[in-house]
């Protein structure tokens, strides 16, 4: 059953149509992947699901439900995070305080202690910086807690904008054995990922974007396989 729906998605930034079209479907307990140059439309996607910029037309489901033109207060509520690029934390707040932001939706205090011992099992290092200011954590730290925080909202579907990006490559396979962990606990994922090969060794199935337009839409291990995909955006066969 698809938890998320996107039809024929068309969004502008004043004269620059930035999605041409964008159809995509994402399966309960799955994993998506949207790949694609700079500029390909991945990022704007996850900006328009999450309501933070306007669509010009088209239709996206949730739990069958539209979601075009509903407040990004109320995306959240209905169950969907945002991850956004540049690990985006409240730099002054500790990070006890920054995952306590995540939770400013929810009133359940005991489930919400809970899920944040979920956060610490899954990143120890959180829980040793846990009183230190966010701004003072390392970029994997940050984007570790910026994760987290998402997490913390209990979303059913978490929208994940470069995780990986601009991080050691022993942090990025900590990451994205993370992303693997938090699907196997029944989240559902779209990932946007410059680092296409990880992304799809990662997902379920793959989304290949090019300027604004779904290029190619298949099975993940697939489109790893496709010699087009190979050549285009993994630099050659592995």
């Amino acid at each position: 059953m698809n938890l998320l729906e996107v039809e024929d998605l068309h969004v502008h930034y004043g004269a620059i149509h930035a999605l041409k079209g964008i159809s995509i479907a994402v399966e309960e307990g799955k994993i998506a992947t949207l790949v694609g140059a700079n500029g390909a439309g991945k990022s704007t996607t996850l900006r328009a699901i999450s309501g933070l910029i306007p669509a010009s037309r088209g239709a996206i489901r949730f739990r069958g439900k539209p979601l075009l033109g509903v407040k990004p207060h109320k995306i959240v509520r209905a169950g969907i995070s945002h991850v956004p690029e540049g690990r985006i934390v409240f730099a002054n707040l500790t990070v006890l305080e920054n995952l306590d932001m995540g939770a400013y939706l929810r009133r359940d205090r005991a489930e919400i202690a809970k899920d944040m011992k979920k956060i610490f099992s899954l990143f120890p290092r959180l829980e040793e910086r846990r009183r230190q200011a966010a701004g003072t954590l390392s970029g994997g730290e940050q984007q570790m807690l910026a994760i987290g925080r998402a997490l913390m909202a209990k979303p059913a579907l978490l929208l994940m904008d470069e995780p990986s990006l601009g991080l050691a490559p022993i942090l990025v396979r900590e990451i994205f054995s993370v992303i693997r962990e938090i699907r196997s606990q029944g989240t559902t994922i779209v990932l946007v990922e410059q680092n296409a090969r990880m992304a799809l060794a990662t997902a379920d199935h793959g989304y290949v974007l090019e300027t604004g337009l779904v290029r190619m839409s298949d099975r993940a291990q697939t489109l790893l396989e496709s010699p087009f995909v190979q050549a285009a955006y993994l630099g050659g066969a592995a």
